[in-house]
């Protein structure tokens, strides 16, 4: 098969295959605590926001409220996370359990060893600018 006479990189496939490699790659690390990439995130964020709307926690992960809600699923499920009733009785405040907790400190030590192998195959540095130019996407690129 021959290439096209001008190829046309699409800013927005490479950002995604980036973000597929690394998800599997974190997914793989994870798996013996029992969570996905996402889910440790989220439970993540939850432990650092402590109780949090489903918007606000949706913002920060740069994710959609349909897609939040859907990911917060079986997390809720399986009892880690906690859905209640908001502040002013329209919304809802999400709330991570003793049980998430304890997940999340179960979860941490793969993590950490995702981060390490990751660093150590890219490289420090590298991923430092990485994560700064990630961060820029994310703050520029209108949604």
């Amino acid at each position: 098969m021959t290439e096209p006479a001008q190829t046309v990189i699409c800013h927005c496939l490479a950002v995604r295959q980036g973000a597929r490699q690394v998800t599997q790659f974190y997914d793989r690390h994870l798996a013996p605590s029992g969570l996905r990439t996402t889910q440790y995130s989220l439970l993540n964020w939850l432990g650092r926001l402590g109780p949090v709307s489903i918007h606000a926690l949706a913002d920060a992960m740069v994710m959609d409220r349909t897609t939040m809600g859907r990911a917060l699923r079986p997390l809720e499920r399986d009892g880690l996370v906690r859905i209640g009733p908001g502040p002013d009785g329209r919304t809802r405040a999400l709330s991570l359990t003793e049980a998430g907790q304890a997940r999340l400190v179960t979860a941490a030590p793969f993590w950490r060893q995702a981060q390490e192998q990751f660093e150590a195959a890219y490289g420090a540095e590298a991923a430092q600018t990485l994560r700064a130019a990630l961060a820029r996407l994310v703050a520029t690129v209108p949604t």
